[in-house]
């Protein structure tokens, strides 16, 4: 399957703690591709989200996710209900050592398009900053 245009909707909720938490809605032009078991989407981020210059490419498979971002900043989650990952978030001005640790993972992906859902909290150089919850719907666009 060669790479699909896509309509995507997306939802994160933030709750920080000690803070209101932070949503964002966005829908964006992006793409869907199938390989073997593996699902990958992938889209510009915008300057509404803060990453204007940022492309963010989702992997799914069996085992979970990985979200990766490139461009003027670099990150490489990974998503495994129960399983904390660390990794290093390098944006302009530094880099921080994230681990995330995934509550929920769920997706349901086809060529007609699909969802996935991801809860996971996060922690900043060892402490504890809060949730995620992360929505994602992807419909096929029509040529």
């Amino acid at each position: 399957m060669s790479q699909i245009p896509v309509m995507l909707s997306i939802r994160s909720s933030q709750n920080y703690e000690g803070q209101e938490p932070d949503v964002i809605e966005l829908v964006t032009e992006g793409f869907l591709d199938h390989k073997k078991d593996v699902w990958e989407i992938s889209y510009e981020e915008s300057d509404l989200t803060g990453l204007e210059g940022v492309t963010t490419t989702f992997r799914l498979s069996k085992r979970g996710a990985t979200l990766r971002r490139t461009g003027r900043l670099q990150s490489r989650m990974i998503f495994q209900e129960g399983v904390r990952h660390e990794s290093l978030y390098q944006v302009e001005f530094g880099a921080l050592m994230i681990s995330v640790l995934t509550q929920k993972i769920r997706y349901d992906i086809t060529e007609q398009g699909g969802k996935v859902d991801i809860v996971y909290g996060i922690e900043i150089e060892q402490s504890s900053v809060g949730k995620v919850d992360y929505h994602l719907e992807i419909k096929p666009i029509e040529c």
